[in-house]
């Protein structure tokens, strides 16, 4: 069974239970990250869902998120799933977390404490997209991508709309150290 660690506002663990009871209704709080990963020419990869996903698929989102399991340290399941989701690994940096939740039609519901994370691939990776996550991909810049959640909200992920306002309004010095 995928068992998700269940946590407090504070973040403090209570316990762990189904991936699929945690999205159910309005959502039990548990731990999940968001994963941001740059080229070289400062571009984010991001993804569109796979339409094999419960919530939000086909919206077009980060790079790549997923939930912490128990007895998993966070960046040994942040590098495994970019693995599974996209074929390579990198060195990660956890920026800040969040909670936020959301809830996706009658289908189910996110409700999160998020781990934000950002990492730089070598441009001489070739990228190799599990279809079971993954329905599309593509580099952006980062102004264009603002602007198009602007303009087309209805098109990405909520969390990834979360994300990208704090990312790019705070963090800005950390995303060019990954250039230095």
């Amino acid at each position: 069974m995928d068992e998700l660690i269940v946590v407090d506002k504070q973040d403090n663990i209570i316990g762990s239970i189904g991936k699929e009871e945690c999205h159910n209704g309005d959502g039990i709080l548990h731990r999940a990250f968001s994963i941001f990963i740059f080229n070289n020419q400062k571009q984010l990869l991001i993804q569109q869902r796979s339409n094999l996903k419960r919530l939000w698929p086909l919206f077009w989102s980060n790079t790549c998120c997923s939930h912490q399991r128990l007895r998993e340290p966070l960046l040994d399941i942040t590098k495994k799933r970019l693995e599974e989701e996209f074929g390579f690994s990198c060195t990660l940096k956890n920026l800040y977390k969040f909670q936020y939740s959301a809830k996706y039609n009658d289908v189910g519901s996110e409700n999160e404490i998020c781990s934000v994370l950002i990492g730089k691939l070598n441009d001489e990776i070739k990228l190799n997209p599990n279809p079971e996550e993954v329905s599309n991909f593509k580099w952006v810049n980062i102004k264009e991508l603002q602007e198009d959640i602007k303009n087309n909200p209805e098109k990405y992920s909520p969390w990834f709309k979360i994300e990208c306002k704090e990312l790019f309004s705070n963090y800005l010095d950390e995303i060019e150290e990954l250039f230095t």
